[in-house]
């Protein structure tokens, strides 16, 4: 994982853009890169396991850009495109864009549901439970890919709900990445790796 001076522009940008439009809380704007960046670069550790010979991710319901951007800067050979409904997120992704250049990143202001291109990848961080997301982000697979879904502490609940929705599109978990966050409190995190087969 590059180091966090890499990413300065990205989060001066970042920083910019939420004055204008609170896109995370205040006190979580101190632990910017700790909680929402390094998070958004622990799909690393997917790419470690499975390799990067990926060409398409999407990120459903980016919200601030998360972890579609950070995964853009980083990995300048997958087209990313940040996935969310509501116009003023989208807006502030866009101008963190154009300011960094940033060239693999697209940005898409639409429903889940209303897209109707297949990715090699999806991921989705703090959008829904398992099941729910997996009913948004399962149709838009390519056959034999991943949906990468971040999840935190409650996922072997989140998981055993899943599972009528995971047999109705033929996938199944593959996989599930534990890792910690650098902060002071215990914050344990968990990539949920599912395949379509």
């Amino acid at each position: 994982m590059k180091n966090k001076e890499y990413y300065n522009n990205y989060i001066e940008a970042f920083l910019e853009q939420n004055s204008k439009l609170n896109l995370i809380s205040k006190n979580d704007e101190k632990v910017l890169w700790e909680k929402h960046i390094f998070d958004s670069l622990a799909i690393e550790q997917f790419f470690i396991k499975y390799g990067t010979d990926f060409k398409t991710l999407l990120d459903i319901g980016t919200g601030g850009g998360f972890p579609a951007v950070p995964i853009a800067i980083t990995y300048p050979q997958i087209h990313v495109t940040a996935l969310d409904s509501i116009r003023k997120k989208i807006n502030a992704i866009e101008n963190i864009k154009q300011k960094l250049e940033i060239k693999n990143l697209t940005t898409i202001c639409e429903r889940a549901e209303n897209i109707k291109n297949k990715y090699d990848i999806i991921t989705s961080r703090a959008v829904a439970k398992l099941d729910k997301i997996c009913d948004y982000a399962l149709p838009l697979l390519k056959k034999d890919s991943y949906f990468i879904a971040y999840k935190s502490l409650k996922t072997s609940e989140e998981i055993a709900d899943a599972q009528k929705i995971l047999k109705k599109y033929n996938a199944k978990i593959i996989d599930i990445i534990e890792y910690k966050l650098p902060l002071q409190e215990n914050y344990t995190r968990n990539l949920v790796i599912i395949n379509n087969v």
